[in-house]
């Protein structure tokens, strides 16, 4: 009899809530043992584990503050004591607050920089060291394309405006970091983004209002949580895909607007 092959595991960050929860649960959906960062929100991660596990049969939640570096660097091995190995990175969780270039400020900076581009770098320096470990020990055969990770972007970085200014330049220098990584990371990981548009409603907007802007885009929508997931699940399957992103937003990029769409 061959041996089993054990369902690769992927590490969701912010999967407690929103878009996050989403792409765990579609991910468990396909096969994956997912594990659920969350920083604050332990019951909602529990939650998300829980029904990951109803549909992958192995979840488990793990608590990290992205803004901490000694706590991102701790945060794989965790992943890796409890499973046995880490196969994909989502890099979801993301500050956002706003700020303009009027109210700009190196704090700011510093917030939105350290857990959206920063803790994504980190981890995906700590996959590529552990892909490197398990092709070494000879407990992965090398196979191109195998790890990859996937890191959410913003189609505002095709679409500029000056809202969000902190939001936006974190996004702006992970984008970058997508090409150097993939660049340095090959041929053990591939690195990938994924860029929605106007997807979940929140606090800013009127459920009316979200309808109206959503509409707004070229396709007659924006994303939705589906099409996201769809583009995140085809970013870690298709195994010749790296250095690039996918803009997922129904066309929204294309629409020149001087404001944040959530602020018009």
């Amino acid at each position: 009899m061959h041996p089993v092959t054990p369902a690769p595991v992927v590490l969701v960050t912010g999967a407690a809530l929103r878009l996050g929860r989403e792409i765990a649960l579609a991910l468990a959906a396909g096969g994956w043992r997912v594990a659920v960062h969350y920083r604050s929100s332990e019951q909602d991660a529990i939650k998300t584990v829980a029904d990951c596990a109803r549909l992958a049969g192995a979840a488990a939640h793990f608590c990290a503050d992205l803004s901490d570096e000694s706590a991102v660097r701790g945060l794989l091995p965790q992943v890796i004591n409890h499973f046995g190995q880490v196969d994909a990175v989502v890099n979801n969780a993301s500050a956002f607050e706003h700020d303009s270039a009027s109210t700009f400020s190196f704090a700011a900076m510093e917030k939105h920089m350290r857990s959206n581009t920063g803790a994504a770098i980190v981890l995906a320096q700590a996959l590529h060291a552990h892909a490197v470990a398990r092709q070494a020990t000879g407990a992965e055969a090398a196979q191109t394309g195998r790890f990859a990770v996937v890191n959410l972007l913003d189609q505002k970085l095709w679409n500029q405006n000056p809202d969000f200014f902190s939001y936006t330049l974190s996004k702006a220098a992970l984008e970058a970091a997508n090409t150097m990584l993939a660049m340095a990371l090959a041929p053990e990981v591939r690195v990938v983004g994924v860029a929605p548009g106007l997807t979940l409603i929140s606090h800013l907007i009127s459920d009316e209002r979200f309808q109206a802007l959503h509409k707004m885009a070229p396709l007659g929508r924006s994303s939705t949580p589906e099409t996201i997931t769809d583009a995140v699940q085809f970013a870690l399957k298709n195994t010749s895909i790296t250095g690039t992103t996918l803009i997922v937003d129904g066309g929204q990029h294309l629409i020149k607007t001087p404001r944040d769409f959530s602020l018009i």
